[in-house]
């Protein structure tokens, strides 16, 4: 079964690392304490939508990015493939990037 709160955990978790910052630089920006945002971040806790927001700014990350990144991941356990959302013409202009990004949120097969 897919849980929301394991898949906004696990993105929030990665943009955190891969930002090079802890949990606790983040939680005190969010002011949220650490415990919970380790919770929140492990899916073991359901974050509201004003601590999301909170976390979100934190991260200096569109809560649009956490939620479509999301919806993404539930796409794909769900077994449907992504949608490419820009087109074609679009696409091409922004040349190996979209192209790459595409590929990696597809699923294989």
């Amino acid at each position: 079964m897919i849980l929301l709160r394991r898949e906004i955990g696990d993105v929030l978790r990665g943009a955190r690392q891969r930002q090079g910052r802890t949990l606790r630089e983040v939680s005190s920006a969010a002011q949220v304490s650490l415990g919970y945002l380790s919770e929140v971040e492990r899916g073991q806790k359901e974050a509201s939508s004003e601590l999301l927001a909170s976390i979100c700014n934190a991260l200096d990350l569109p809560m649009s990015v956490v939620l479509r990144e999301v919806s993404d991941r539930v796409g794909v356990a769900e077994g449907l493939r992504v949608p490419d959302t820009v087109p074609a013409e679009l696409s091409e202009l922004a040349g190996p990037t979209w192209t790459e990004l595409r590929d990696i949120l597809s699923p294989v097969g």
